[in-house]
């Protein structure tokens, strides 16, 4: 999350909210001058024994960006299963439609 204050940078906020025993966690960016932005974001942590969380995560999402009355946002996918390529050669972006119709990024790293 330490990049993410860069964009910050004093002229912003950076909201963290935790959802403690559910191993999630929801950002909510928000930076700019006379136009602010804001950006909702969920980050997920896959681990070696767990099924893909991408659809689980898309319908959380839904519900956090839902409630900043955003139509847009970013889940973060971080996969620390073991026998993976370095981060580097399987870093993708890709674009996806929400259960509720949102467009997600979805970044895997």
């Amino acid at each position: 999350m330490a990049f993410l204050h860069r964009v910050v940078n004093g002229n912003g906020a950076l909201d963290r909210e935790y959802a403690i025993g559910s191993r999630r966690m929801d950002l909510c960016l928000r930076y700019g001058g006379p136009h602010p932005v804001t950006m909702g974001m969920e980050l997920k942590v896959w681990r070696d024994g767990e099924a893909d969380p991408l659809e689980e995560e898309l319908v959380q999402l839904d519900e956090y960006l839902a409630g900043l009355g955003l139509d847009c946002g970013w889940l973060v996918i971080f996969d620390r299963r073991s026998g993976l390529p370095p981060i580097a050669q399987r870093t993708t972006v890709e674009r996806i439609t929400s259960p509720q119709g949102r467009t997600i990024a979805v970044i895997r790293a």
